[in-house]
């Protein structure tokens, strides 16, 4: 459903986007991670024929989005950072509105809005004016403006921005909805570990440039034999880590260390002793998690940055 290939895009001295390669298909929620001026957005904005690239390609549902920008752009919906503007209606006439302009019937478009505003329990606020509605709720009624009609592409781009995190679970349910009903789905985020819940495939952006892509077992497969050590202290105190460990991150009240596997026992033993005597108040010894990988990632990116310069 979306095929980009070499992209590339700058502006002035930014290089935002340097030759990204990036798919799609259908039926997978695919998440484009990066911190924020990772290129991300810029990237988007090419996608739905905002922007267009200076180098590369672009395919939306096999039309070609830089020649044919208007038709690739029928096949595709978009839910951007900004708020909507949806000022004077109210959520369930904002979604009809943006079905019927999309050539869907009335009655599909207000059957569909229902069902959608009942799983993300937003039933109360469907026909309440949008100025009564909280920051959260408006980018809930974003999303079901973005899905009011089925698609090919949807491009959500921070979709979970100011949402509650009771509403956030049921959001994230409803975007896996739409992969299961034969859309891709083109998340973006820096939220890492929503992103770890939520998504099939990612792609790591740094600097605009592709450090990584993959499934969640690829991109943490080089940390499978490494396990993740946080203890936590008493405010005014930073935990010591325990011997042979790799601390990854050290502040007031916490530590966070990487250790092999195979010395699990050791350093469990170590941090038990360390609880009883007082000097940490708890402790937890996981498997590494996508953030892990991430920060990685962009660290082994940012040093090679520093010796080609």
């Amino acid at each position: 459903m979306l095929s980009v290939r070499s992209v590339t895009k700058r502006f002035k001295r930014v290089l935002a986007n340097d030759r990204v390669d990036i798919e799609a298909r259908a039926g997978q929620v695919v998440g484009l991670l990066g911190h924020n001026g990772a290129g991300k957005t810029t990237l988007v904005n090419q996608v739905v024929g905002i922007a267009k690239p200076d180098v590369g390609e672009i395919v939306v549902d096999g039309i070609d989005a830089i020649a044919h920008p208007s038709r690739a752009r029928q096949r595709c919906a978009i839910q951007a950072q900004a708020n909507v503007p949806i000022s004077g209606l109210t959520p369930a006439l904002a979604v009809e509105l943006v079905g019927r302009l999309r050539g869907a019937s009335k009655s599909e478009v207000r059957a569909r809005a229902k069902d959608r505003f009942e799983r993300l329990e937003l039933g109360d606020w469907m026909h309440r004016p949008t100025d009564q509605l909280s920051g959260g709720v408006k980018r809930l009624v974003a999303f079901a403006i973005a899905t009011a009609t089925r698609v090919p592409l949807v491009v959500l781009d921070e979709p979970t921005n100011d949402v509650d995190p009771v509403r956030r679970r049921l959001l994230w349910q409803e975007i896996r909805r739409e992969a299961d009903e034969g859309a891709a789905v083109l998340l973006v985020t820096h939220n890492v570990n929503e992103a770890e819940r939520a998504v099939d495939r990612l792609t790591v952006l740094d600097r605009g440039r592709v450090v990584a892509s993959g499934t969640l077992g690829q991109l943490t497969s080089h940390l499978r034999n490494r396990l993740r050590v946080e203890l936590r202290s008493s405010p005014g105190a930073t935990p010591e880590a325990p011997p042979g460990t790799e601390v990854i991150e050290a502040r007031e009240g916490l530590l966070s260390a990487m250790v092999d596997a195979a010395d699990s026992e050791r350093v469990l033993a170590w941090v038990r002793e360390a609880q009883d005597m007082g000097r940490i108040e708890t402790f937890a010894i996981q498997p590494v998690s996508l953030e892990d990988a991430y920060v990685q990632l962009t660290q082994d990116a940012a040093e090679e940055r520093e010796r080609a310069a």
